[in-house]
């Protein structure tokens, strides 16, 4: 059962009170490197030859680094689409070069994808399990389709093991071309700041700038994340206490479920991501009142949320069929490789469903 909605006791902040600047300098301030993204994602997609280049500082030799890791077809194409400045905000970190694989020979006959990973830094499979599907499965749907994935959207939020980034703002609200992000705290915070800068939400506003020159239309977007217990005992009271409200935990799911698009829910299309992922790990059964996240479920193993409304990554491109994917990798029942299996067939179900069906 969901608490009593209560104010948050988060220890920064004053409850009923919007973090100002002197609160967000002191959430940044708590938070420590905890992984590496140089070495658990760069080292596998980038040829280790030229990282190994400048072991002093490999951020720096990759930021123009050009080949894709040779494990990785040679069917897609490294773009290096911007370097996300946070050198100067906070201790350990870097100006983090970001990436995306492109179809080297794009055809119109076949149907566009857009496959992201690591729109919330913490959400470990979602990086994960985008990197696996370049290293294991890409080069037999590039015969077949016209690939755009990034792996990693949000590396400090990667390396700090966080759900925002160092600017106190979630990136997976903030998928909007206005400068104002649609994270709450925007909206509840307007005579404090009535616009957030660009540079504030770089993980989101690089990557749309980088598909605007490409000017792609999609037919498939799916977005990989992943649902934690984390949220509950961080991340949902870090979020109350910053906007200055109450909140209250919800249910987490037992098991992998998806969120699909309010207006374009695409059924059929989210029982087939449903069925490929159901031979990998398990499916979410509905909680309390048919629900899950305390929102009403479509179908099985899928809720729809309105992804563009709410400045989500899944709801920033017009694509036909688009979902989000929900790991549960607290589950008893899983480890990492399930997880990342777990991505892996939903990104690959989601794949031969529209190539079927284009």
């Amino acid at each position: 059962m969901p608490s009593t909605p209560h104010a948050s006791a988060y220890p920064i902040g004053k409850p009923g009170q919007v973090w100002g600047e002197e609160e967000k300098s002191l959430w940044l301030n708590k938070q420590v490197i905890q992984r590496s993204y140089a070495e658990q994602v760069l080292a596998l997609i980038l040829d280790p030859a030229s990282i190994s280049a400048n072991t002093a500082d490999p951020m720096e030799t990759t930021a123009t680094q050009s080949n894709a890791h040779p494990e990785i077809t040679s069917a897609l194409e490294l773009v290096h689409y911007n370097t996300l400045a946070y050198n100067t905000l906070h201790q350990g970190a870097s100006d983090y070069p970001v990436y995306l694989f492109k179809s080297r020979h794009w055809d119109e006959t076949k149907p566009n994808v857009l496959i992201t990973g690591g729109v919330h830094g913490y959400e470990t499979s979602g990086v994960q399990g985008a990197i696996r599907f370049l290293r294991t499965k890409a080069q037999h749907y590039c015969q077949h389709a016209n690939l755009i994935i990034v792996p990693c959207l949000s590396p400090w939020g990667y390396e700090t093991i966080n759900r925002w980034n160092p600017h106190a703002i979630d990136p997976n609200r903030s998928f909007v071309h206005d400068t104002a992000p649609h994270d709450t705290a925007m909206t509840q915070a307007k005579a404090q700041a009535s616009k957030v800068q660009l540079s504030d939400v770089q993980e989101a506003h690089a990557l749309m700038a980088a598909l605007g020159e490409l000017a792609v239309n999609f037919s498939l977007h799916i977005d990989l994340h992943e649902t934690t217990d984390s949220d509950n005992a961080e991340f949902r009271p870090a979020l109350a206490a910053r906007d200055g409200t109450s909140y209250d935990n919800w249910d987490i799911p037992d098991g992998f479920y998806l969120v699909g698009d309010t207006l374009k829910p695409q059924a059929e299309f989210q029982k087939a991501v449903i069925n490929a992922v159901n031979a990998i790990t398990h499916i979410a059964p509905a909680g309390e009142h048919a629900r899950l996240i305390g929102v009403p479920i479509a179908q099985f193993g899928v809720i729809n949320y309105p992804t563009k409304a709410l400045g989500l990554c899944a709801g920033m491109t017009d694509a036909t069929y688009c979902t989000t994917t929900e790991v549960y990798p607290d589950s008893p029942l899983v480890d990492d490789e399930n997880c990342i299996l777990a991505q892996v067939a939903a990104i690959t179900g989601a794949l031969d469903y529209v190539i079927k069906n284009r």
